[in-house]
C-alpha cells in the first residue's frame, strides 16, 4: 500500500477570533455523494482548543465549499477537565446518534498539562453536538495514573473498541512525555473497561520516545493502525493485527515527509477513511497542525 499526496487542504487565515490558528487532528464524516465534512481542532487567540469543520468535495478537495461559522465544541468553564480546550479525536456514527470523542485539556503547574477523554453526542443529522457530561468518560486511574491522549473508537457487532494513548512518565524536558497505546472496550460507547496491557511494545525504536493518536480501520482481513511516532519531530507509524490487540509494527503504508513545504519536517495525526473503493488519509504536517491539514490517496 502506497500513498499519493493530493496536497495541503486547509489552514485558518488568522482573521477569526475563535479560529485563529491550527487545523489539527482532522476526521472525515461523509455527506451526500462525494462531499465530506472534515472536523478538526483549531485554536483561538488565547491558544484554547476548539472544534470546527470545513466541507469539501473529495474530487476537488482544495476548493473549500464551506467553513463553520461557529464552534462545533468549545472549552469548558474554569475548573472543568476541558477548561483549557477540547481536541477532537474521533467520530463514530451509529443508529443511536453520532459520538464525537475528544481530549479535554487542563494546564498544569508541576507538569505542563493533564488530559482526559470526553464525549459529545449528536442525536440526529443537523442537530448540534452536546457534551455527554461535564466530567470525562475516561480519566486517570491505577492503569493510567498520569494522563491520556487521543482515542480512536470502532463500533463492531455491538462492541465499542477504543485505542488510546497512555502517558508513562515525564522527562526532564517536560513536554517530552513517554507514552504508548492502550485498549478499552464498552457496550455503550460511554462506560469503558480498560486493559492493563499496552497494545504496542514498549521497546521503542532508537530515538523514539512516544506513540500517540492511533487511527484504526478493518481492511482486507486485518486491523490496520496508523499512529504518530515521536522523535525530534513526529513521523508516521503503521502496524497490523489479526485481532485488534496484538500488533506488529511495519514500515509498509507509511506516509513520508515531503522534501520541502508545509509537511517537510513532520507528518502526524493520520485519519484514514474509505471512499469509492479507495482509502484516503487526512493528516497534519509541521508544527502540530499549525500549517493545517492535507490529504493523500491510496495508490498501487
Amino acid at each position: 500500500m502506497f500513498w499519493e499526496k493530493i496536497g495541503q487542504i486547509f489552514v485558518p487565515d488568522g482573521t477569526s477570533e475563535w479560529m485563529a490558528s491550527h487545523a489539527t487532528h482532522p476526521v472525515a464524516e461523509k455527506q451526500e455523494g462525494h462531499v465530506y465534512k472534515i472536523y478538526f481542532t483549531c485554536r483561538d487567540k488565547q491558544n484554547r482548543s476548539t472544534g470546527a469543520f470545513v466541507l469539501i468535495d473529495i474530487r476537488k478537495p482544495q476548493e473549500i465549499l464551506e467553513v463553520s461559522q461557529t464552534p462545533v465544541i468549545t472549552a469548558g468553564e474554569a475548573g472543568y477537565f476541558d477548561d483549557s480546550g477540547c481536541q477532537i479525536s474521533c467520530l463514530v456514527s451509529t443508529e443511536a446518534g453520532s459520538f464525537l470523542y475528544y481530549l479535554g485539556w487542563n494546564l498544569g503547574v508541576t507538569v505542563p498539562f493533564r488530559n482526559s477523554i470526553g464525549l459529545a453526542i449528536r442525536e440526529k443529522e443537523g442537530s448540534p453536538f452536546k457534551k455527554y457530561s461535564l466530567a470525562p468518560i475516561v480519566d486517570r486511574d491505577s492503569i493510567d495514573p498520569l494522563t491520556m491522549s487521543y482515542p480512536w473508537v470502532l463500533h463492531e457487532k455491538g462492541i465499542w473498541r477504543m485505542w488510546y494513548g497512555s502517558h508513562l512518565s515525564w522527562k526532564n524536558e517536560q513536554f517530552e512525555m513517554i507514552h504508548n497505546l492502550r485498549y478499552a472496550e464498552s457496550t455503550d460507547g460511554i462506560h469503558w473497561a480498560k486493559s492493563k496491557e499496552a497494545v504496542l511494545s514498549l521497546d521503542f525504536d532508537a530515538g523514539e520516545f512516544a506513540i500517540s493518536r492511533p487511527c484504526v480501520i478493518h481492511h482486507e482481513g486485518l486491523y490496520r493502525m496508523w499512529f504518530s511516532s515521536r522523535y525530534q519531530h513526529y513521523q508516521m507509524g503503521y502496524a497490523e493485527s489479526a485481532d485488534g490487540f496484538n500488533w506488529q509494527r511495519s514500515s509498509r503504508a507509511i506516509l513520508a515527509n515531503s522534501t520541502q513545504g508545509w509537511d517537510s519536517e513532520s507528518v502526524e495525526y493520520a485519519s484514514v477513511f474509505r471512499h469509492d473503493g479507495k482509502l484516503f488519509m487526512l493528516y497534519n504536517g509541521n508544527n502540530y497542525g499549525k500549517t493545517g491539514f492535507g490529504l493523500a490517496v491510496q495508490c498501487t
